[in-house]
C-alpha cells in the first residue's frame, strides 16, 4: 500500500495530536514522529505550529468562512432562516471539534500570547469568523432583509457565541453533553431573526 504524502501524513499526525494532548503539548517534534518523517522535513511544509494548526482547521475541520464568504457575496439568496441556520449547524460542528484542540491553550497564558500574536501575523484567529457573519448580515441589512437599526456585529457576536458555548457548557447538565446539533442550529437562528429581521416571522 503506497504511504500518504509527507503533508497529509504531519496533518494527520498533527490533527490526532492535538485532539488527545491539545495544542499547547503538541511539539512540532512529536507530531513529526508520529507522521514518520523529521523535524526538518515537518518545517520543508510549515514554517511554526501556528501555521499548522490552521491548516489542521482549514483542511481537517467543519468549513465556516467559505460558507460566510459565499453568503455574503450573494445577499437576498435562500431564506435568512436557512442560511443562518446552515451557518450555525456549521459553526457548532467546527467550535465543537475545535474546542479541544486549542482549549490547553488557556491554561499558559506566554504560549496563548504567542500564539495569537502568530495568528494576527496570518490574518487569523477567532475573531475571523464574526467578520464574516457580521459582513453577510450586513449585506442583508444592505439588500433590505435585516433591519437597518440592527447591530449586526452584535448579531454574529451572539450566533457564534452561543455555538462555542455549546461546545462545552452543555458537558455539566443532566443529559451530559450539547443538545442536537440540527435541532440547537435551528432555535438559535429563530431566535436571533426575531431581533434582527424586517419582517414579522422568520424570513
Amino acid at each position: 500500500m503506497q504511504q500518504k504524502p509527507a503533508r497529509i501524513r504531519i496533518l494527520d499526525a498533527a490533527h490526532e495530536l492535538m485532539l488527545t494532548i491539545g495544542l499547547a503539548r503538541a511539539t512540532t517534534k512529536e507530531i513529526a514522529r508520529a507522521a514518520g518523517c523529521s523535524e526538518a522535513a515537518l518545517y520543508k511544509y510549515f514554517a511554526n505550529k501556528e501555521e499548522l494548526f490552521v491548516s489542521v482547521l482549514k483542511e481537517r475541520l467543519p468549513q465556516l468562512n467559505p460558507l460566510l464568504n459565499s453568503l455574503a457575496a450573494e445577499p437576498g439568496k435562500g431564506t435568512l432562516l436557512e442560511n443562518l441556520t446552515g451557518i450555525a449547524r456549521q459553526a457548532a460542528l467546527f467550535y465543537e471539534q475545535s474546542f479541544p484542540i486549542a482549549a490547553s491553550l488557556y491554561a499558559e497564558t506566554q504560549l496563548k500570547r504567542r500564539h495569537e500574536e502568530s495568528m494576527r501575523s496570518m490574518g487569523s484567529g477567532p475573531h475571523m469568523p464574526i467578520r464574516g457573519l457580521d459582513a453577510y448580515l450586513r449585506a442583508e441589512q444592505a439588500a433590505g432583509r435585516v433591519r437597518a437599526d440592527a447591530d449586526t456585529y452584535a448579531a454574529a457576536s451572539l450566533l457564534l457565541g452561543a455555538c462555542a458555548q455549546r461546545a462545552f457548557a452543555y458537558d455539566s447538565t443532566e443529559e451530559g453533553g450539547p443538545p442536537p446539533v440540527d435541532a440547537f442550529a435551528a432555535a438559535v437562528a429563530r431566535t436571533l431573526l426575531g431581533g434582527i429581521s424586517v419582517a414579522d416571522g422568520p424570513s
